[in-house]
């Protein structure tokens, strides 16, 4: 499997991708749209949009939101899902190559994604659709390996029978690959703490929503759910655990000279 083909790796997950990812705190919308001096006549474009997850709350505020993703398979999961919403637009394009007119934004959204982009020509095209002084933000939910013993386990279980959980992990990007995208303002970096409760189908659709988890009719996908129904007997309390996340924002002016952290 190609690590960097993140536009094939999700085909077959949307379902499971949709129904399981947890959401983002409330909280961290709304310090975007404080921050960023979003206005009523706001566009944002959310890149990598997935199955629409980071979208909707945006969409909610009211904003127009742009969901840019090449997976076909997520996008279309997230068209079925947010059509109630007459604000929500959605295009095939990447990172790289969003297919927005030039200064047609005023905040570039990504989330759960940034790893998986070109950062040098992410962020050319990040600047060139963005309205000048346009900001730009990653969200993150980074789930905790340790802290319970399900936690760690679960953590243990993916790096043992996972297909290339330590190559593709987003914990691996250096801060310096922020510094530079966010070059020469700065970025500030914004934490919330956030978790779900799930039932064993939760977990198993958690778990398979994960690239580098084996698919179904794969090799190692009946080691793998051998192995989760093991931990999950472990540590469940009335039928359900619970994954917790620290949730990230970093945000910054890509159109700003000087630290907007200062």
């Amino acid at each position: 499997m190609d690590e960097r083909n993140p536009t094939g790796r999700f085909s077959g997950r949307a379902e499971h991708y949709a129904r399981a990812r947890p959401g983002y705190p409330q909280a961290a919308f709304d310090l975007l749209v404080r921050e960023c001096g979003l206005a009523r006549d706001s566009v944002v474009a959310d890149v990598g949009s997935g199955t629409g997850i980071s979208s909707e709350p945006f969409l909610k505020l009211g904003f127009r939101v742009i969901g840019i993703e090449p997976n076909g398979e997520m996008r279309r999961v997230a068209e079925e899902a947010l059509r109630r919403y007459g604000r929500f637009t959605s295009i095939e394009g990447t990172a790289e190559a969003t297919g927005l007119g030039a200064s047609s934004v005023d905040l570039v959204v990504a989330a759960q994604a940034f790893h998986w982009f070109d950062a040098p020509r992410a962020k050319e095209e990040f600047a060139r659709i963005l309205h000048p002084g346009g900001w730009a933000a990653n969200l993150w939910n980074d789930r905790e390996s340790e802290g319970t013993p399900f936690l760690r386990e679960y953590e243990a279980l993916l790096r043992r029978l996972g297909t290339d959980y330590s190559k593709v992990c987003h914990r691996n990007l250096d801060p310096s690959v922020f510094e530079r995208f966010f070059a020469p303002a700065g970025f500030r970096l914004a934490h919330f703490e956030n978790a779900q409760s799930l039932d064993w189908e939760g977990l198993v659709a958690r778990n398979l929503s994960s690239s580098f988890v084996p698919a179904e009719g794969t090799p190692g996908h009946e080691a793998m759910m051998r192995g989760l129904r093991e931990v999950f007997d472990a540590h469940e309390e009335d039928g359900r655990v619970t994954i917790e996340y620290s949730t990230r924002v970093y945000y910054g002016n890509l159109g700003a000279k000087g630290n907007p952290g200062a």
